[in-house]
């Protein structure tokens, strides 16, 4: 059962960014718009805010959440052995809609790879995150902000009538320029395998120089 709380809505601006940053550092959940699609995240050092991600959604507990960065170079902050071919696609893709599986640091809380081994990691193409990740100093565990199984909302009027009631503030930002979620690589594997076709195609990632020529793909459903 979700207790209901009150969902305020702001403009995407940059007193809107301190409060959120507030608010998450508080263990509270935040909706903003990206690139691709509105997210909903939170605190991603923070295990029980993290919790409340999936209560919010009803996401099962077996699916991974992704984590957003501001910059590439904060990487090795949740992920370990990072391959030269994971810093040139996310030299060349980010940042933009390319999300990279790789191995995770000790100091991701568990809640975040639904106990895997892994961790999906992206650095979105939007003021909106990059500065409430910059103002939080944390990175974000965040995923689209609807109900699980439900069209990811490209407005902030999409994202209230998912969420209005189970998290504590949404950022306006206008229609996410997007509308299309990330494009999700596996690089634990070998070749690579593309988990999800989207805002990257497989043509994009194959043309980067110095990556590898072939991936596996088994598109899943976000």
């Amino acid at each position: 059962m979700v207790l209901r709380i009150q969902t305020k809505v702001l403009p995407a601006n940059g007193d809107a960014i301190a409060v959120a940053a507030r608010i998450l550092a508080e263990g509270g959940l935040v909706a903003f718009p990206t690139d691709t699609v509105y997210g909903v995240g939170a605190h991603a050092f923070q295990p029980d805010a993290v919790e409340r991600i999936y209560t919010a959604k009803i996401r099962p507990r077996d699916k991974a959440i992704p984590i957003l960065l501001a910059r590439a170079e904060d990487l090795a902050l949740v992920a370990e052995r990072i391959t030269e071919t994971a810093w040139l696609l996310a030299e060349r893709f980010w940042p933009g809609g390319l999300t990279l599986v790789l191995p995770r640091k000790a100091s991701v809380p568990d809640v975040v790879s639904a106990g895997g081994p892994t961790v999906a990691v992206r650095v979105p193409d939007h003021p909106a995150p990059q500065a409430l990740i910059a103002a939080l100093g944390a990175p974000l565990a965040a995923t689209s902000a609807n109900l699980s199984g439900r069209p990811s909302p490209v407005t902030a009027q999409e994202v209230e009538a998912e969420l209005g009631g189970r998290i504590e503030l949404i950022l306006d930002g206008g229609r996410c320029p997007g509308g299309v979620p990330s494009t999700v690589l596996d690089l634990t594997t070998d070749p690579p395998t593309i988990l999800r076709v989207g805002a990257i195609t497989g043509e994009e990632i194959r043309a980067t120089d110095g990556v590898p020529n072939l991936f596996g793909t088994s598109p899943r459903r976000s």
